[in-house]
Parts: C-alpha cells; sequence; structure tokens
C-alpha cells in the first residue's frame, strides 16, 4: 500500500479526498474555494520552488480516465446542440434571407466555440465540475444561482418544445395533419395529449433514468445520423426542384418595409442565437471524457461547431427553398403536403418520424443537466446524484411530469423559442461566458484576441437579449 504522506486533500466539494502529489518541479497547487478572491492556490511554505500548472494535462476531476472518447463526446455535444431549434431555422431564414442567415449561423457558430474554449479553460483552473461552479468562482455564489435558474428555463423549455413537436407531427395540429391522421384516420391516437404522454412514458422516462450521460453515447450517435438524415432528404428534394426550375426566387436580404416586418426580423435573431446553446452539458461531458485535457475537450468542440454548422445551413437554405413564404415556424409541419416529386409520401414520413425518434433520442441528452442542476439547486450539499438512485428517480419523475404539463399550455415552438432565445440562451451561452473570461482573466493568461471576442461577445449578448425582450413584449402587444 502507498505512503498516506503521498497524499493530500482535496476541497470537500470535489468528493474526492486523495490526490497524488507529483514530486517533480509541475507539481500542482491546491487551489483556493474563498469567494472572495478566487486564484490557484499558494505556495506551500516549505517550498521554495516556483510552482507552475499545465493546464493542458489538468484534469477537471481526478480520478478514473476510463470515460468515452472523442467521438462519443462529439455525438453528445452535437445532440445537446441539434435539436427542436434546427426546425425553426427555416423560418429565421425566410425573415433573414439567404445572405444574412448563413452569415449569422457561421458567426454564432464560430462566438459559440470561443466561449465554449474559454469556459473549459477557466472551468479546469477553478477545479469547477459544473456550469454553475465555475460561474460562482468568477462572480460569487448569487450569480451562481442567477446562471443555474437559467440552465433550468432554458432546458425545461426545449424539452417542453420537444414535446410540442412530437405532438405537432404526430397527431397534427390546427392547420396540418398528423401522421397518425395520414396513416390510421381519426381516433384515440390522433389525442394530442394522449400520444405524448404515451411517448413520454415508454420511451422518454427510461432513457432519462440514467445516471451517465456516457450512457447515451450510442442513442446520441443515432439522433445524429437521424437528423443528418432529414438534412439529405430535404436538401436533395431542394435540389431536384431547383434544378427543375419548381422553386421561387428566394429572399436574399431581410424585409424590413413594414414595422411587422422589422419585429420578425428582431425576433428571429435572438432564435439564431439559441441554436448553438450546449454550454451547460460542457463539464459533465468533460468529465467523462477519456484521457481528458481541454486541449481534447477543444478539439471536440471545433468537430461539433464544424458539424453543427453544415447541418444548420443545409436544413435553414433547403427548409426554405422547399416552402418558401409558406414556410411554418416548425418545418416539419410543412412535410405533410406532396412536395412535387416521386415517392413524396414515402419521402414525408421517412422525414417526419425520422425527426422524432431523433427528438427522442435527444430529449434525455438535455434532461441530463436540467436533473443535474435542479439536483445541485435544491439539494446543495448532498453527494452525487450518481450515488442516490432515490432520488435521481424522484427528480426524473418530477421533471417529466412538469415538462408534460408545460408542453399541454405553449401554443408555439416560435412563441418557446423567441423567448428562450434572448433570456436563457443568449445568457448561458454568452454573457456567463463572457463575464467569467473577464473576471478570471488573470488566472488564464488569455491572449488580446481572446480578451477582444469576450467584450464582443458580451456586447452583442446584452444588445440582442434587450432588443429581442422588447421585441417580443412589444409583438405581444400588437396582437392582442
Amino acid at each position: 500500500m502507498s505512503n498516506r504522506n503521498e497524499y493530500s486533500s482535496l476541497p470537500v466539494n470535489s468528493y474526492l479526498e486523495l490526490q497524488r502529489q507529483n514530486e517533480s518541479s509541475k507539481s500542482l497547487r491546491k487551489p483556493s474555494f474563498d469567494e472572495s478572491e478566487v486564484y490557484l492556490g499558494s505556495k506551500n511554505e516549505d517550498d521554495d520552488d516556483d510552482l507552475e500548472m499545465d493546464i493542458d494535462n489538468y484534469p477537471l476531476v481526478v480520478g478514473s480516465n476510463q470515460g468515452s472518447g472523442i467521438p462519443g463526446a462529439v455525438f453528445n455535444l452535437t445532440t445537446t446542440v441539434i435539436g427542436a431549434g434546427i426546425m425553426a431555422l427555416p423560418a429565421t431564414m425566410k425573415v433573414l434571407g439567404l445572405v444574412l442567415g448563413i452569415i449569422l449561423i457561421i458567426v454564432m457558430g464560430i462566438l459559440s466555440e470561443i466561449s465554449v474554449e474559454l469556459l473549459v479553460r477557466f472551468s479546469v483552473l477553478c477545479k469547477a465540475s459544473s456550469y454553475g461552479e465555475v460561474v460562482q468562482h468568477a462572480m460569487g455564489r448569487p450569480v451562481r444561482i442567477l446562471s443555474e435558474i437559467c440552465i433550468i428555463l432554458n432546458n425545461a423549455g426545449v424539452l417542453v418544445v420537444y414535446l410540442i413537436i412530437m405532438g405537432d407531427v404526430m397527431s397534427g395540429s390546427t392547420h396540418h395533419m398528423g401522421v397518425f391522421d395520414q396513416l390510421m384516420g381519426n381516433g384515440a391516437w390522433d389525442q394530442r395529449k394522449i400520444v405524448v404522454l404515451v411517448v413520454m412514458v415508454v420511451f422518454l422516462a427510461p432513457l432519462c433514468s440514467l445516471d451517465k450521460i456516457d450512457s447515451l453515447s450510442l442513442t446520441s450517435a443515432a439522433s445524429v445520423a437521424l437528423a443528418v438524415l432529414f438534412v439529405i432528404v430535404a436538401f436533395t428534394v431542394a435540389s431536384i426542384k431547383l434544378v427543375e426550375g419548381r422553386i421561387d426566387s428566394p429572399r436574399m436580404a431581410p424585409d424590413l418595409s413594414s414595422k411587422t416586418a422589422v419585429l420578425d426580423f428582431l425576433v428571429a435573431i435572438p432564435i439564431m442565437t439559441n441554436a448553438y446553446v450546449c454550454h451547460f452539458n460542457v463539464q459533465p461531458i468533460y468529465n467523462e471524457l477519456e484521457q481528458r485535457s481541454p486541449q481534447k475537450m477543444n478539439r471536440v468542440g471545433r468537430y461539433t461547431t464544424v458539424l453543427c454548422i453544415l447541418v444548420y445551413a443545409s436544413t435553414a437554405i433547403s427548409g426554405y427553398l422547399l416552402f418558401g413564404k409558406d414556410t411554418e415556424a416548425d418545418v416539419l409541419t410543412n412535410f405533410d403536403k406532396d412536395l412535387g416529386i416521386r415517392y413524396s409520401s414515402v419521402l414525408n414520413y421517412i422525414v417526419r418520424i425520422g425527426y422524432i425518434l431523433h427528438l427522442i433520442l435527444v430529449f434525455p441528452v438535455i434532461h441530463f443537466s436540467l436533473r443535474q442542476t435542479v439536483d445541485t439547486l435544491v439539494f446543495e450539499g448532498s453527494p452525487p446524484l450518481s450515488e442516490s438512485r432515490k432520488r435521481s428517480l424522484g427528480l426524473t419523475a418530477v421533471l417529466l411530469v412538469l415538462i408534460y404539463i408545460g408542453s399541454t399550455m405553449i401554443p408555439n415552438i416560435w412563441t418557446a423559442f423567441k423567448f428562450t432565445g434572448a433570456t436563457t440562451a443568449v445568457s448561458l451561452g454568452f454573457i456567463f461566458p463572457s463575464l467569467v473570461s473577464l473576471r478570471l482573466s488573470h488566472l488564464g493568461d488569455i491572449s488580446y484576441g481572446e480578451w477582444f471576442f469576450s467584450w464582443l461577445m458580451l456586447v452583442l449578448a446584452v444588445t440582442v437579449s434587450v432588443v429581442g425582450v422588447v421585441s417580443n413584449i412589444y409583438s405581444l402587444e400588437s396582437k392582442s
């Protein structure tokens, strides 16, 4: 057995008590967790050497390095990004125009990737194992609570949107027929609330009861494949109709000719910022990454960003080209009509059923961080959720019931996305990471470029949030 003197204590809230000391000149410092003054740590009084930390080789959580590889991490992070938001992109493209729409998809992806890398760097420096912890190190406990409330509202809103889409596609909506209506006619199976409840109990509850996000790697891979299938079908159909000259000329620039058009434009931008929000799952995915290091996680983030930009751009362009000015807020509902090519009905079923399966597989990934955050906020100081099966299952059941009730009260996904995009999503994706970077810049030795991008993201995010909220309120008052 190793000598006890080879170990030093770690902070209690890390849930790990022992860490082997490195006898080389690059041993690790013990961090301070004083909220009023956060820094890596002070030098041991008995050690006169200048200690340095090798950030790229320092794990966020000390322990076993067995976990998911880069492909599994990419699938989980991509699944977090590509959810229901992809269905609203063709409608935003209709408002923004093709040129501005594509530019925003690329720019938002790049800014989101930069914010993820900054978040990972400072999470490692602060030894923070969750989004809320790194925010607390930068700005204190009250702001941490605010960030955790944002995660809860954002993730719960996203999961409500998933259930709304499932109901719209399977059971139909006011203006569109559902898959069950088309296949079997009217009956109990086209009752929206019943269908969503059955899907939740049979499919979602078992997946959401899993304890580790790494357990969802295979389902995440399948969900990404189903999203790519949707993109391939939509892009192929749009290309065929474009070659045959049966597609109307798309709008290239936004229409700002009326007050209504300006309001739609201002509301569409927050929806676009909502598309890349995955930051609440960065730390859980990092913690389960095999041989984890910030460099390795940065590769995961970059692969994910490139993949998401390609999928988003393809979906937004093809969806808008296919349906033009008739593009719905949820483009899936447009696939209940003849597409004007051979095997149209078969392709319609493939697209809709395939994407419903995609959402079923994405749901537990978003739910994972929602459950973890609620547990941290409500049961602070308790052992990790993975060590209490009863608490985990109880939280899962309560959250699923509340999400189901929410899905019966919100009218459509546009309403949900335009508010979460202007508030919680922009805060989680851009405002909090920027503030963390700027407040803890003395720890991370950030470059001038990173400092500039942090300020740029902060200013843009605050502007988008304020303008989006005001526009949303004004548009609601105008309709009322």
